[in-house]
């Protein structure tokens, strides 16, 4: 079985973090986008319906997750003709890890829970509503296929008067994340793997994974990243198409310690949906990009 995933399915029902899910902002803890995908899958398999498709995937995230036994709960809290609520709690038994000295049955941790919403489609209701124009879109997706999982990034151009009035033009695409370590307006072409290995990595699933990204293209300055997200909300017009979705910065704000997110996502047809989070301060555990090499971990996925 590939461990291009997060997880792997254990014979007791819960799972096991994978290296893909590794957090580099401490040794031992998992990354958002894994427990995001997890939340995501769990919903999707358990309560999805014909008919009904997601619209709005919001996780809050309250405790550091850790490389430990996982499993999730779940609970349908509404079952309307128009819209289905489920929420999924990801359980972790930190006890229970490999070395830990312990037997199993330890105690339990919630790490985070995930409430989606399921609507049901149909047609627009008639007349005209604003949407940005397509031509003023500053994220188009970089050219020819990308056939490996590392991320492109590219900055707004380095012109100072220009990105003071937002009017910055767009800087070219790369995998070099020691160049957009800068103060400037940030985009990312990102592949996610799947939640669990042998699992079928869905449209939905995708989009929750990619949209964390919020949180990396918005907080990351010209120190590296030292706010870090405490939840996500990604809210989908419709399901994405194809393996690489797209994350640009659309708004930050930041007063006391606190910031706030968006972005608009989007695939090669164009956008899709929004994402948002907040984020606290953790400056003292910086990641900073221009010493850290990411090139190992996608060559070894």
């Amino acid at each position: 079985m590939s461990d291009v995933a997060f997880f792997r399915p254990d014979s007791d029902g819960r799972v096991t973090p994978l290296p893909y899910a590794r957090s580099l902002w401490a040794p031992g803890t998992l990354n958002g986008p894994a427990v995001c995908a997890l939340a995501a899958h769990t919903a999707e398999s358990e309560f999805a319906e014909p008919g009904f498709r997601a619209a709005r995937f919001t996780i809050d995230l309250f405790k550091v997750a850790r490389e430990a036994p996982t499993e999730t709960r779940t609970r349908l809290l509404r079952a309307g003709g128009r819209i289905r609520v489920a929420e999924v709690d990801v359980v972790q038994y930190p006890d229970d890890t490999p070395g830990s000295g312990t037997s199993e049955g330890g105690a339990e941790v919630v790490v985070a829970r995930a409430t989606t919403v399921f609507l049901r489609e149909s047609q627009n209701p008639p007349g005209q509503r604003w949407q940005r124009p397509a031509q003023a879109s500053t994220f188009h997706p970089p050219a020819g296929p990308i056939d490996d999982y590392a991320p492109r990034f590219s900055s707004d151009a380095a012109d100072t008067d220009a990105a003071d009035t937002g009017a910055a033009e767009v800087g070219d695409w790369d995998d070099d994340m020691r160049r957009h370590q800068n103060g400037l307006r940030k985009r990312v072409w990102t592949r996610a793997a799947p939640a669990v290995a042998g699992a079928e990595l869905t449209p939905f699933v995708r989009a929750a994974i990619s949209a964390e990204s919020t949180s990396l293209i918005g907080n990351w300055g010209s120190s590296g990243i030292g706010f870090i997200n405490c939840d996500l909300t990604v809210a989908l017009s419709r399901l994405p198409r194809g393996e690489r979705i797209g994350v640009e910065a659309d708004t930050h704000t930041e007063h006391e310690g606190i910031s706030v997110s968006t972005a608009g996502l989007y695939d090669v047809d164009g956008m899709w949906g929004v994402g948002m989070v907040t984020a606290v301060n953790n400056a003292a555990a910086e990641i900073d990009f221009t010493s850290v090499d990411l090139h190992g971990r996608y060559r070894e996925a």
